[in-house]
């Protein structure tokens, strides 16, 4: 069986405000205590390709991931290591994340699935997140049973980190709005 769930959110910022934001999201001290699920982030790899502009990159993440104690007893870690894959598109305005666990994969499968655009209602004013994920628990005897129970429990956990993702982005944002105003905090 697999969870899957997709959710949108208008950010009432440009689209070129919004993406600056999420490279920044995980870099700041603040926000690492609201986001203190990630525990660490590096980036592998970035590349500009000279005939298209797009730029390419690959960031490792690792996510402390504690599941319900039964979980825990079966894979006896609650870290997860993970690999985000980045596409930016400046002349298209477009940014599109893919980020799947490379860890428990013997477990569980997630992917998450971002995408920045500019809003059709006011494209140069406001951005447009659109995020899919699908969860699955792989099939183990000791699991069968419970996995629908587990991955909605994973579901739910996703979106409340979604939230508190939103909620950084937003004062990322912000931050970057009164900067480019001139204005400091």
């Amino acid at each position: 069986m697999v969870k899957a769930y997709a959710q949108e959110y208008s950010y009432k910022h440009p689209w070129e405000r919004v993406t600056s934001a999420s490279w920044k999201k995980f870099a700041d001290a603040e926000n690492k205590r609201t986001l203190s699920h990630i525990l660490e982030v590096d980036t592998l790899n970035h590349k500009l390709d000279p005939s298209t502009g797009k730029l390419y990159t690959t960031r490792a993440i690792t996510v402390h991931a504690p599941g319900p104690w039964f979980l825990r007893k079966i894979v006896r870690q609650d870290v997860c290591h993970c690999v985000e894959s980045t596409v930016v598109d400046a002349q298209a305005r477009s940014m599109q994340l893919t980020t799947n666990n490379i860890s428990l994969e013997k477990f569980i499968e997630v992917e998450e699935k971002i995408r920045y655009d500019p809003h059709p209602e006011n494209p140069n004013g406001w951005t447009l997140c659109r995020q899919e994920t699908s969860i699955r628990i792989k099939p183990l005897s000791a699991l069968a049973s419970m996995a629908e129970k587990v991955e909605q429990r994973c579901a739910e956990k996703f979106v409340q980190n979604s939230a508190k993702g939103r909620e950084v982005m937003e004062k990322i944002c912000k931050y970057l709005e009164a900067e480019s105003k001139g204005i400091s905090f």
